[in-house]
C-alpha cells in the first residue's frame, strides 16, 4: 500500500471508493480490500482488512491485529529502555528472537529451551548470529529435572493440561514426557550477562504456565530487570496454572508496573479470553525514567 500526495491510501491495480471520513474501499475483479485509517490524519497509520474476513472469522482477525500490535509495542519498549540483554524464556523455535531482530534488535539475545528437539531448531536458527546463544535448560524456582509435558509438536508444558485444556485443544490431551534439567535464573545470571558491564535485561516468558516459578527464580536480579512480557491466564488450560490477577499482584509487588496486554486467544464456544501477553516496566526502568539512579 501506498499513500497519495494528499495522504490517502493506494493499492496498485485497486479501484478505490471512499466509505467514510476514515476509511477506502479497494476493488479488483471482485476482490475487496478495505482501509481504514488509524488514529490521526497526521499519523498516516491504517490496516488493510477483507472486510468478510473481518466479519466471519473474527478471532482469526482480531489474532491478527493483536498479535501485530503487540510485537510493536515490545519492540518499542525494547528500545525505549534501551534493553541490551534479552532473555528469551520458553524459545520454543525462536519465533520470538527473530521477530526482535526483525524489528531492529542488536543486543544480545539468550533463549531457554528445554526440548532436545526444539534445541536443534534453535541452534541451527541462532548458528550465523554471534549475539543470540541457546541454553538447554527451563527456567524455574529450583534447580534439579523435572519431567515436562510435550505434545510432540511446539507445545510444552512443566504442568499437566486441564480439563479444559484439553478440550480446548486437542495437542494437550496427547502428550509425551521428557526428562529436562531446570535451573534457577539468578543462578545463571553472570553466564548469560558475560561480557556486559551493566546489563540493561528484558524477561520474556512463555512457559505454558510456568511464568510464575521462573520470575521467582529471578531472586535479587529481578531488581535490575527494566522490563518483562509475560502470558498470563484468564482461563487456565493446565493445571495449576495461576491466574492473571495473581500473577499481576506478584509483578507488580516486585515494583512492575504495565506498559500494555494483548489478547492471545480465547475460546469460541463461550467467548471467553483465554490468555493475554502482558507487558510491563520493571524497577530498574521505573526508576531511570523517573530522574533516580537505576536499581
Amino acid at each position: 500500500m501506498s499513500r497519495t500526495p494528499s495522504g490517502d491510501p493506494e493499492i496498485p491495480g485497486y479501484d478505490r471508493r471512499r466509505v467514510d471520513d476514515d476509511s477506502w474501499l479497494f476493488v479488483r475483479e471482485g476482490v475487496k480490500r478495505r482501509v481504514r485509517r488509524v488514529g490521526p490524519p497526521e499519523q498516516l497509520a491504517s490496516i488493510v482488512f477483507e472486510p468478510t474476513v473481518a466479519r466471519t472469522r473474527q478471532g482469526r482477525f482480531e489474532r491478527g491485529v493483536a498479535s501485530f500490535l503487540a510485537a510493536q509495542h515490545t519492540a518499542w519498549l525494547l528500545r525505549e529502555l534501551k534493553i541490551d540483554l534479552l532473555l528469551d524464556v520458553g524459545a520454543n523455535v525462536g519465533q520470538f528472537a527473530a521477530q526482535a531482530r526483525r524489528q531492529g534488535y542488536r543486543g544480545c539475545i539468550v533463549s531457554f529451551e528445554p526440548v532436545p528437539d526444539l534445541v536443534e531448531v534453535l541452534e541451527r536458527k541462532s548458528a550465523d548470529d554471534p549475539d543470540w546463544h541457546v541454553v538447554g535448560c527451563a527456567l524455574g524456582n529450583e534447580d534439579g529435572t523435572a519431567e515436562i509435558n510435550w505434545s510432540r509438536g511446539t507445545l510444552s508444558s512443566l504442568l499437566p493440561a486441564s480439563e479444559f485444556g484439553k478440550q480446548w485443544n486437542d495437542s494437550l490431551d496427547d502428550m509425551a514426557t521428557r526428562e529436562i534439567v531446570v535451573r534457577r535464573l539468578d543462578g545463571l545470571w553472570d553466564e548469560v550477562a558475560d561480557g556486559l558491564e551493566a546489563p540493561r535485561a528484558f524477561l520474556k516468558m512463555d512457559t505454558q504456565g510456568y511464568d510464575v516459578e521462573t520470575f521467582r527464580g529471578a531472586g535479587d536480579r529481578v531488581a535490575q530487570l527494566f522490563g518483562l512480557q509475560s502470558e498470563v491466564a484468564m482461563v487456565p488450560i493446565y493445571d495449576g496454572m495461576p491466574r492473571f490477577l495473581d500473577q499481576l499482584a506478584l509483578y507488580e509487588s516486585a515494583g512492575f508496573e504495565t506498559t500494555g496486554m494483548f489478547p492471545v486467544n480465547r475460546d469460541r464456544d463461550t467467548l471467553r479470553a483465554i490468555e493475554f501477553d502482558l507487558m510491563m516496566v520493571g524497577p530498574a526502568g521505573l526508576a531511570e525514567r523517573l530522574g533516580g539512579p537505576p536499581a
